[in-house]
């Protein structure tokens, strides 16, 4: 067990199921408190975790009174982890309150949560905001995502700067993770540097590591984890690309 992040309290959005599952799960390994909002139910075990709120995060009385309740419960909050997904629908058939709603996810919610939380940080916090690869690069029909995950990005750099001597702060934008854990083959590895589709662990193992003291020179920086895809210049016939 690390001493790093062994009784500290580690607040994660989006906690539930993948990525943000794989960063409790880490967390939990090393002996911290995880706290998870998810509007999904509360899952049957609770190996992982040690407090669940259900509640949707675009609320602002949501986040209020799970920001009391785990003020009410530990008295303090080490880490904050604004993991929760935006909705990804694009300019065809996105609707306005659909589109606000996936920055109210995405961007409002990370700023209230560090906002409320603020007075509450213990020495050395840390935010980390979940961006994307999408936040530099997009597909047709993403809009209501990329802008969320562009917004937060921007946030991460914003917040590290009001919060110096508070808090750091740093994004990670992930490119494509399977949280299935599937192993690819063919083109849909070959095309990436690494020479593998990533999984949720590759993410967690990031967030542990900039919550940690090894990161403690680290701070208004986006890394993004992609297995390289983000830098190959895409001509038809290489690297598994093709244009049908």
């Amino acid at each position: 067990m690390s001493a790093d992040f062994e009784n500290k309290v580690v607040i994660i959005t989006g906690g539930a199921q993948g990525i943000g599952k794989a960063i409790a799960e880490s967390f939990t390994k090393e002996g911290a408190k995880v706290c998870i909002i998810d509007i999904k139910k509360k899952p049957d075990y609770e190996l992982y975790y040690d407090y669940y709120y259900e509640g949707d995060i675009s609320k602002k009385d949501v986040l209020e009174s799970f920001v009391s309740s785990v003020v009410a419960r530990y008295g303090y909050v080490d880490y904050l982890i604004n993991n929760a997904l935006p909705i990804m629908k694009g300019i065809d058939e996105c609707s306005y309150e659909e589109f606000q709603y996936a920055l109210s996810v995405g961007v409002t919610a990370p700023f209230y949560l560090s906002k409320l939380l603020n007075p509450y940080f213990r020495e050395d916090a840390v935010i980390i905001n979940m961006a994307s690869s999408r936040d530099r690069m997009s597909q047709p029909q993403t809009e209501s995502y990329t802008a969320a995950k562009g917004g937060i990005a921007s946030l991460t750099h914003a917040l590290a700067v009001s919060l110096s001597g508070r808090a750091r702060v740093n994004s990670i934008s992930p490119g494509w993770i399977d949280t299935d854990y599937t192993v690819y083959e063919g083109p849909d590895a070959i095309q990436q540097p690494a020479g593998r589709v990533g999984n949720p662990m590759d993410i967690a193992n990031m967030v542990l590591f900039l919550c940690s003291d090894k990161a403690g020179f680290i701070t208004g920086e986006n890394i993004c984890i992609d297995g390289g895809m983000t830098k190959v210049m895409i001509y038809h016939g290489d690297n598994g690309w093709s244009l049908n």
